[in-house]
């Protein structure tokens, strides 16, 4: 090998040490630990204080969200229903037929008043056309008496 194509290979290596060097040292400094998975290798952060104290946005208090009904949250284009007695389920507040807003919660159902789809308070499957796709599910959790927006 010539002396000009070592020097080029050892600047090589010294370059990808130096980013190794580089990305190591650029951590948060924070006191946040890692695991490792064994089938990637790859380091995930975990942050205990992060992961027992879950944060969202209230939505509204369980008090407010009708047994067998729900409310529809058009700012945050969400709809809570509570299909049985504390048990909340989240959805997306817009209609998988042409992306309107869907309006209201009555007997049992999410009503687009668009074109009159109609959706299960249970799993927000479509009950009556023209959507043929359920709602999306949306990620809450209840807190005691709040219910969060994750």
């Amino acid at each position: 090998m010539d002396t000009r194509r070592r020097s080029v290979l050892a600047a090589g290596a010294v370059g990808a040490a130096g980013a190794v060097a580089l990305v190591t040292g650029c951590g948060d400094g924070g006191d946040a630990s890692t695991t490792q998975t064994a089938t990637e290798g790859a380091t995930t952060p975990t942050d205990s204080a992060s992961a027992s104290a879950p944060s969202g946005e209230e939505l509204a208090r369980t008090a407010d969200i009708p047994v067998g009904g729900g409310t529809v949250f058009k700012e945050q284009e969400v709809v809570v229903t509570q299909p049985t007695a504390g048990q909340f389920k989240a959805f997306s507040a817009i209609c998988t037929h042409q992306r309107c807003t869907v309006g209201s919660v009555s007997d049992g159902l999410i009503n687009c008043p668009c074109h009159g789809s109609k959706f299960r308070i249970e799993d927000a499957s479509v009950a009556a056309g023209p959507a043929t796709r359920p709602l999306p599910v949306k990620q809450i959790t209840v807190e005691g008496d709040s219910i969060l927006l994750m």
